[in-house]
């Protein structure tokens, strides 16, 4: 085991809450502009998931990005998309949409869901540095046969999808945040130590099961928020629904799991530690960036050629 002096130690958690967006898609944001700037270079995680296609299908219809990245990920259904570099086509379960939005794209996410209804993925919001915001835009689709699956010493099951472990690489490249993207798997009673880089903001979001996040396995040594307060009783391991960030100094993580599995996202990246100006889905360094974002969009000068 290694020198737990340099094991990252949780600095807060909290649940992911209900929410509304699209043109009424129900889903759960794990974390978004009230959490800003605490997981720099990142700005937003939702999670979606039903077995009721009314809580989707109503999706995200056109609409721009700016200055941004968004990564969508897709465990069950499928979600069909489109832009105005001219892509289309499904994000279908188990593939990963990697787009950067640079200067200005319009485009559109239309969940489906599979043949039982279900649907089961996640956005993810990336920040772009300044020298960066008005970069060409650029759309990486990656497959789910493309995402390499590293089987771990500890058992762990490692879907690889940005970033590198034991020497192998996902297939997202070239990220101005120098980002690591895993989807885990950890059976029941093992101990997973995983190597994270210093000064890199870390976080992990729990998608099915429980488990230790460091090793205290104490509730009240960490900030926790939306604990139902009226029981008194927070909960030791985390569990589905939980967003876990750590502390920015340590170099690695250690997640441990008793009589259940557990399976999480575990999520890095290069803070940015530059200014944030944010209003709906574009994400600037100053208002008056936004201001000439959004009137080059009324006028239908947004999309650069």
């Amino acid at each position: 085991m290694n020198d737990l002096k340099k094991e990252r130690i949780i600095d807060k958690i909290w649940l992911s809450e209900p929410t509304i967006e699209g043109a009424g898609v129900h889903l759960k944001r794990a974390f978004g502009f009230h959490e800003v700037p605490q997981l720099d270079p990142f700005l937003l995680l939702d999670d979606f998931r039903s077995e009721n296609p009314a809580d989707y299908k109503a999706g995200f219809p056109w609409h721009p990005h700016r200055g941004i990245e968004t990564i969508t990920y897709v465990l069950e259904g499928d979600v069909e998309h489109g832009d105005s570099m001219g892509h289309k086509g499904d994000i279908s379960s188990g593939d990963i949409q990697w787009m950067t939005a640079g200067s200005g794209i319009i485009h559109q996410e239309m969940p489906k869901g599979n043949h039982k209804g279900q649907m089961l993925g996640f956005q993810l919001w990336a920040n772009l540095p300044k020298s960066s915001k008005m970069m060409k835009p650029r759309y990486q689709g990656i497959k789910k046969n493309d995402i390499p699956i590293v089987k771990t010493s500890d058992g762990a099951t490692v879907r690889i999808i940005c970033g590198e472990l034991n020497g192998t690489k996902g297939p997202v490249k070239d990220i101005l945040t120098d980002p690591t993207y895993l989807d885990i798997e950890l059976p029941a009673g093992k101990t997973l130590t995983h190597l994270v880089k210093e000064n890199h903001t870390v976080f992990a979001y729990v998608i099915d099961g429980e488990a230790y996040f460091d090793h205290l396995r104490k509730p009240f040594a960490h900030d926790a928020i939306g604990e139902n307060y009226f029981d008194m009783r927070p909960t030791c391991p985390c569990r589905d629904g939980t967003l876990v960030l750590y502390k920015k100094n340590g170099t690695h993580v250690t997640v441990t799991t008793m009589d259940r599995a557990v399976r999480f996202l575990l999520v890095s990246g290069k803070p940015l530690n530059e200014p944030v100006a944010w209003y709906g889905p574009i994400v600037m360094n100053t208002h008056e960036e936004l201001r000439e974002a959004f009137q080059e969009f009324q006028e239908g000068t947004f999309i650069k050629r």
